[in-house]
């Protein structure tokens, strides 16, 4: 079994934050391979989706972002799935917007999501969806993350979720450097 974890706030209000792209993403990929998300466990919205002969058990955590290791904990333990198992889809300051980066480990650059997975270890993969920083010096980071997608990011993300997708079909494959060598390239700015 593989976790497919997409980090994000739930409620409403939340839906279309830049911090929010994880819940984005996910729900497309498991919308893509026909299923959806059916029941509530671990803390989180579930749905269980067969690939090949892999069950990807996908989860949108209920925890809020800054408290997704939570979840994504009890799954891991409930599952005995190990760190190297487990596939994170999140927003990313650091990378320019309209633009995602595949990575293999490492910490949490400040991202307080990644942060709370910390303590589960740090060799899980994850899909970096870039969001930049604010383009005003004055707008805090917590209100640039919380504030909703304009109308050209939501219009390049519909364009490219079938990348993103196919990227994590490629992960969950083992194909990680496959999806590094095919998808890394310069934004669209």
């Amino acid at each position: 079994m593989k976790i497919l974890a997409g980090l994000g706030n739930p409620g409403r209000k939340h839906v279309l934050n830049r911090h929010n792209l994880g819940f984005l993403v996910v729900e497309a990929w498991t919308l893509l391979k026909g299923e959806e998300f059916r029941k509530q466990e671990f803390h989180s919205d579930v749905a269980r989706v067969k690939v090949g002969s892999e069950e990807v058990l996908v989860l949108r955590p209920l925890t809020y972002m800054n408290r997704s290791g939570e979840a994504v904990g009890e799954a891991m333990r409930f599952y005995k799935v190990a760190i190297e198992d487990v596939i994170v889809v999140h927003d990313e300051l650091d990378i320019p917007p309209k633009s995602f980066r595949i990575k293999k480990g490492g910490g949490h650059a400040g991202h307080n999501g990644l942060r709370s997975l910390a303590p589960l270890g740090e060799n899980y993969t994850r899909i970096r969806m870039g969001i930049g920083r604010p383009l005003h010096p004055e707008m805090q980071v917590p209100d640039y993350v919380l504030g909703n997608l304009d109308k050209a990011e939501l219009e390049f993300w519909e364009q490219e979720m079938p990348n993103v997708c196919e990227a994590i079909d490629l992960c969950l494959a083992g194909k990680t450097e496959q999806a590094m060598n095919k998808f890394h390239r310069k934004s669209a700015d």
